[in-house]
């Protein structure tokens, strides 16, 4: 788990290179230690807590290569998160949106859902809204992203991990 974590830090850092689908909207990459990831920016923009700069949080679908691949979903913000967990609201599709328990990365900016299932139940889904609060006074963030063709990305992934999609 914390090699993902390692992983995600270093994505959040921005050391990675990145080659572009074809539709421009999910960006692929490669890591050195087996990692490959997918992400999408969301279609809404935050604005971070200073109020000074607007941003689109990113949503990264990720595997590792060998083995057994974990396999997680990441939320990448502008914004700082205190703590170990927050609790998500996640709508997929047009289902209920339910609260889950998603761990913080260790620089805060990170949101991590680990698991097949986790990535999983996207595939048949065509959107994605996730609502958070960090604290009483910090308000509330949302993100919402287009799923369009999430299926054949993780397709994708799972061949470069050499593994079956989750499920």
């Amino acid at each position: 788990m914390w090699r993902a974590f390692a992983a995600v830090l270093l994505f959040a850092g921005g050391g990675i290179a990145d080659a572009q689908a074809d539709d421009d909207r999910w960006r692929f990459s490669n890591m050195d230690d087996g990692l490959v990831t997918a992400s999408l920016a969301a279609v809404n923009k935050l604005t971070n807590n200073s109020g000074t700069l607007s941003y689109s949080p990113v949503l990264t679908i990720a595997c590792r290569t060998g083995g057994d691949p974990q396999w997680s979903e990441w939320l990448r913000l502008n914004d700082t998160a205190s703590g170990s967990t927050v609790t998500v609201s996640v709508a997929i599709g047009d289902s209920q949106a339910i609260d889950e328990r998603w761990v913080i990365s260790r620089r805060g900016k990170v949101l991590v859902k680990s698991g097949p299932q986790a990535v999983g139940r996207l595939v048949p889904a065509d959107r994605l809204a996730l609502s958070w609060r960090f604290g009483l006074l910090s308000g509330r963030g949302e993100a919402d992203f287009d799923l369009a063709g999430i299926g054949e990305v993780v397709g994708q992934l799972a061949e470069a991990c050499q593994t079956s999609q989750p499920e």
